[in-house]
């Protein structure tokens, strides 16, 4: 074993430098600096190379995570981004918004041992930057084109990854997206302090300079039928994500300046993207100078509020139904929002919106957490004659997404969903009840994290190049 490896002992764990919350927070950039090369070598050089691997595990991609940790500490970096790349087809994404401290950094070993973890997002970032500023990601070089075309319906995560995985095979694609970019939550979702759209924006553009078409503005059941689609291609995949944002039904709820999270956030995103938004440019969607509280307690709801506090708010409260330690959100990201100014309101829960013709103040009661629900989390209860109002001129709820009706906007009543919404599938092809149609991502599981869905995309792959081998087969048979 390399005699860099397994320093832990003696080198502490280190992030890179996190600007301080009263500069970051004029401005959208991402909060962490970049790792400079020998920090970078240094942190890689503490993993233990332990011989069951937990971070590996526990990463949904599996990616070989002690691997390319050791061969950057030894300093063999396109080595390192071309293991990193193996297994994953946005490292320096998954590396910006991905977990870590639910996931690899959270069951590292050393971590476990008191030692502090192995800091694996920012050195799998680090990595991937390395190689896109040396020029070693490029295109795709088909070594043999393949007379058969899929068809991609959702530009987001799922349908990048697969779409980038049949290309290297030889396969023609044709990605269908209703928005105006690709990305899908990526660019409109993610705010970009967590996740800079560059990045985004670069790895499309390879992938049409790979030779992969897309159709943006472009609405499946509008401006194709689907069954002009399927017989247009030789395989469909769908991967639509979900959009459709859960509503708290509670009196009042018809009242103006209350939005759901994704229209506050997409209208952010959409300018500093440099786009003209009305409903941002008249103040509608504008924080500034505004009481605002955030309903939810995920990871959308923690973009919510640092979208507020950098859009200059006058105050930001976000209200949640659990206690801290019971918050679906990752940790981390609350404590950045504690750091820049958020006041979180624990253990409450919105009983009214009140107001005239829009929302004034909400009416809140205090929750206690009682037993352990389905979950797993203690389930929140409300303490009687324990309600208090909190003034507000705007509400952002952000309480989830749900699978929109796709039979419906498909038109295609024929294509089998769940009592959730979300689209039934073969779970060991990935196969709809329609011949060639698949689907992966949150349009199956549910809305999810971004490194499931590029697993779902990557799983799509090979179940996909399957059944068209087969139908390749059978064509010829039939000649």
């Amino acid at each position: 074993m390399s005699d860099k490896m397994l320093k832990f002992v003696d080198v502490g764990m280190q992030t890179p430098t996190k600007r301080a919350s009263e500069v970051r927070t004029k401005d959208f950039r991402e909060i962490y600096d970049r790792f400079i090369h020998e920090k970078a070598k240094e942190q890689s050089s503490r993993c233990s190379q332990c011989g069951v691997p937990f971070c590996q595990v526990h990463c949904p991609l599996h990616n070989n995570i002690p691997d390319w940790l050791k061969l950057a500490a030894e300093n063999r970096m396109q080595e390192a981004h071309e293991l990193v790349h193996s297994t994953n087809n946005m490292p320096e994404v998954c590396g910006s918004i991905c977990p870590q401290d639910r996931l690899c950094e959270g069951n590292c070993v050393i971590e476990r041992a008191g030692h502090g973890t192995v800091t694996i997002g920012s050195i799998e970032k680090y990595i991937t930057d390395t190689a896109w500023a040396k020029g070693w990601i490029k295109p795709i070089k088909v070594l043999k084109e393949i007379d058969q075309s899929i068809g991609i319906i959702g530009a987001g995560p799922a349908g990048l990854a697969c779409a980038e995985e049949l290309r290297k095979l030889g396969y023609r694609i044709t990605i269908y997206d209703r928005y105006d970019r690709p990305g899908g939550l990526l660019i409109y979702g993610i705010p970009n302090f967590k996740l800079e759209k560059f990045t985004v924006e670069r790895r499309t553009n390879l992938l049409k300079e790979s030779g992969i078409k897309f159709k943006q503005n472009f609405e499946v059941g509008k401006d194709i039928t689907f069954n002009e689609l399927r017989k247009k291609h030789d395989a469909i995949l769908i991967a639509t994500g979900v959009y459709k944002s859960r509503e708290i039904n509670l009196p009042g709820s018809d009242l103006k300046n209350i939005f759901p999270a994704m229209e506050f956030l997409t209208a952010s995103n959409r300018k500093g993207l440099g786009d003209k938004v009305k409903n941002f440019d008249n103040g509608m969607l504008n924080a500034e100078n505004k009481n605002v509280i955030v309903i939810g307690g995920g990871d959308t709801g923690m973009d919510c509020v640092r979208t507020a506090v950098r859009q200059s708010a006058k105050s930001v409260k976000c209200l949640y139904r659990r206690d801290k330690e019971n918050m679906p959100g990752s940790a981390r990201e609350v404590k950045n929002a504690e750091e820049e100014g958020v006041k979180f309101i624990w253990l409450s829960n919105p009983k009214k919106f009140i107001g005239t013709s829009q929302i004034d103040s909400v009416l809140v009661e205090k929750m206690k957490l009682g037993e352990a629900d389905s979950s797993g989390r203690k389930k929140p209860e409300p303490i009687p004659n324990s309600q208090f109002e909190m003034r507000t001129d705007l509400v952002i709820k952000a309480l989830g997404f749900d699978p929109e009706d796709l039979p419906k906007l498909f038109n295609f009543p024929d294509l089998s969903t769940s009592k959730l919404g979300t689209i039934k599938t073969n779970l060991k092809t990935m196969e709809t009840n329609l011949p060639g149609v698949f689907a992966a991502g949150d349009i199956v599981r549910g809305a999810s994290l971004v490194v499931w869905a590029i697993r779902d995309g990557r799983n799509a792959t090979v179940s996909i190049q399957k059944y068209l081998e087969h139908k390749l087969n059978k064509d010829v048979k039939a000649a």
